[in-house]
């Protein structure tokens, strides 16, 4: 593993996420199933591929990856925790993926330039970014010409329901104004029409797409998914976690009523829209 990454605030609300998140990796894998498939589709990997795996988290997608690039390919992933790349390392070691190394890095300040990769892949991660624009600037240094770049980032607001319900019902709670979904570092803060095209046109790449995605996060029960927001790092936790337990507990209850409006016949399915963003670098 490499040093520690410039954004230690970042870092350390991911370690601390890392285990519930992890523990939730069935949830996660079943729900981004279809939408990971035609984003390493869209980077069009091939045996013997070079792949960066930019916040790749515990490893989920990386699995992937590494299966289709195969023994003779190389797969680098990178977190900004500590704790999930030591997770990441372990889920390849298990699997028996030698072709798999991973290292602490910032998405930011990947440090990678002229590594030559075929392709990079970030599922869910340049949300975070403080700097998105510089993020992608960091991957297109790590491609070679021809390299193609396939993220995932969550929509707009409207499209993504369940997530303004707990973002804008801790804030209340919180007693803070509700969130501009835009603010840069927020979960939603890609999702405005044009925003990834223009950004990653911005970092010097061509041939940008920007598609849709319908990815429905699909549950037995409603208090499946509050489970997994409370054990995944949502940042709804944050918001809550210096108010008094019986007010924490209020606003819980708050969400759970909300979020029960998606319960259906077949069981609760929380509406999401992701964004697949691909494009090219020429070198």
């Amino acid at each position: 593993m490499s040093a520690a990454p410039a954004n230690q605030a970042m870092a350390q609300a991911w370690d601390h996420a890392a285990s519930g998140w992890d523990d939730n990796a069935t949830r996660v894998r079943a729900w981004l199933h279809h939408a990971s498939a035609a984003m390493l589709d869209a980077a069009r990997l091939q045996p013997g591929s070079r792949v960066l795996d930019v916040a790749a988290g515990a490893g989920d997608q990386t699995l992937d990856i590494a299966h289709r690039v195969g023994p003779s390919g190389e797969v680098l992933a990178t977190d900004i925790s500590p704790h999930m790349v030591m997770l990441a390392q372990a889920r390849m070691q298990a699997a028996g993926l030698a072709q798999v190394r991973a290292r602490v890095a910032d998405a930011q300040a990947l440090g990678l330039a002229g590594s030559g990769f075929d392709a990079a892949i970030c599922r869910l991660g340049l949300m975070f970014c403080a700097s998105p624009r510089l993020a992608l600037a960091e991957i297109r240094l790590a491609l070679a010409p021809g390299g193609r770049v396939s993220a995932l980032v969550f929509s707009q607001a409207a499209r993504n329901p369940c997530i303004a319900i707990l973002t804008q019902t801790a804030r209340r709670y919180a007693g803070l104004p509700p969130a501009d979904p835009a603010a840069a570092g927020g979960l939603l803060s890609l999702g405005a029409p044009g925003l990834m095209a223009r950004l990653l046109d911005e970092a010097g790449f061509v041939d940008v797409e920007v598609q849709p995605l319908d990815a429905p996060f699909r549950l037995p029960t409603c208090e499946d998914y509050v489970d997994f927001v409370q054990n995944a790092g949502s940042p709804a936790i944050e918001l809550l976690r210096g108010l008094p337990h019986p007010a924490q507990l209020a606003a819980w209850d708050d969400i759970r009523r909300q979020l029960a409006v998606f319960v259906t016949p077949r069981g609760w399915e929380g509406p999401n829209e992701l964004l697949l963003c691909c494009a090219t670098h020429t070198g």
